[in-house]
C-alpha cells in the first residue's frame, strides 16, 4: 500500500530512480553518497538527510518507503519489516527494458504510476531520435569503454546497452567479451578502435585500482585516439539517466563524424 509518509534511498541507483518519480514533497533522504561528485542529484537535493543501508539509521530516520538498490536489501529489509517499516529493492537491470520494469514497479509502489509512465514514454521518445541520428550517419564507429580502473565492458552491461544505443559499436562485445572484464595496458593498446569512451576518471573515488589515470599506456591510447567522457552521474547503473549517457555517446559520435569528414 503506498505511502504518504516520505521516501528514503540509500544508493546512488536508488537515489536515481526515486529522483525521477517523486517530486522534493515526497523525498526525505537520499544516499549517503548524494553529496559526492559521482552523484547526479540536483542541488536542493544535496541539502537532504543522507541514508545508509543499515537498520539502525533507517529506524532513526523512519521514513515511509525505504528504496534499496539491487541486492543491496537483504538482512536490513528483514529488521526493518520487523519495526513495520516499509522498503523495496530494485531489480537487476542491465539495459532499458530493465529500466522501465524498475520505473513501473517503483512507480506502483509509491502511487507514481502516471509519473512513472510519462518517465517511459520520454525514455521511449529519446531513444527513437537516437536511432534516427544513428540510420542519419555514415557508419557506426567502433567504440572501447575505459573506466579510471583501466576496466571496460563487453555484452550485456549497461554500458553496451548505451553504445549501441547511441549508434555505436562496443568493440569489446564484438570480440565476444561479456560482462565487466578487467581491462590491461597489452589488450587496450591491440584493440582498433575509433573512439575511447572514458567516464569516472574526474568524479570516480579516489583509489589505488585507478590505474587507468596514471598508466603510460592509457595515456598513450588516450592521446593517440579520439575519445570522450561520459558524466559518471549517468551510469552509475541502468537508472532513468542511462540515457543521458546514451545521448551523450551520441554526441561523441557526431563529433568524431564530423572531424573525420574534415
Amino acid at each position: 500500500m503506498p505511502s504518504d509518509d516520505g521516501i528514503a534511498s540509500t544508493s546512488l541507483c536508488a537515489d536515481s530512480y526515486v529522483l525521477a518519480l517523486a517530486g522534493p514533497e515526497r523525498i526525505s533522504a537520499l544516499s549517503w553518497q548524494a553529496g559526492h561528485a559521482v552523484s547526479a542529484a540536483p542541488g536542493w537535493a544535496r541539502d537532504l538527510p543522507r541514508a545508509w543501508s543499515d537498520a539502525e539509521r533507517l529506524y532513526t530516520l523512519s521514513p515511509g518507503l525505504t528504496v534499496f538498490g539491487t541486492g543491496e536489501g537483504g538482512r536490513t529489509q528483514r529488521l526493518l519489516a520487523r519495526t513495520g517499516l516499509e522498503s523495496f529493492e530494485l531489480a537487476w537491470a542491465n539495459d532499458f527494458d530493465g529500466v522501465r520494469d524498475n520505473l513501473r514497479a517503483l512507480g506502483e509502489r509509491i502511487g507514481g504510476e502516471a509519473r512513472a509512465a510519462a518517465a517511459i514514454a520520454e525514455l521511449d521518445a529519446r531513444l527513437e531520435r537516437l536511432e534516427t541520428r544513428t540510420a542519419a550517419r555514415g557508419r557506426r564507429p567502433r567504440v572501447l569503454y575505459l573506466s579510471a580502473s583501466g576496466a571496460t565492458a563487453g555484452a550485456g552491461t549497461y554500458v553496451d546497452e548505451a553504445i549501441r544505443a547511441a549508434g555505436g559499436v562496443n568493440v569489446m562485445a564484438d570480440a565476444g567479451v561479456n560482462g565487466w572484464p578487467r581491462s590491461d595496458p597489452e589488450t587496450v593498446l591491440g584493440v582498433e578502435a575509433d573512439i575511447v569512451l572514458t567516464s569516472f576518471f574526474a568524479e570516480g573515488y579516489a583509489s589505488t585500482y585507478n590505474h587507468a589515470r596514471h598508466h603510460a599506456a592509457y595515456r598513450l591510447v588516450l592521446e593517440e585516439r579520439p575519445n570522450g567522457t561520459v558524466p559518471a552521474g549517468d551510469w552509475m547503473c541502468a537508472g532513468p539517466r542511462l540515457i543521458d549517457a546514451a545521448e551523450r555517446i551520441a554526441d561523441i559520435i557526431d563529433a568524431w563524424e564530423r572531424e573525420e569528414g574534415a
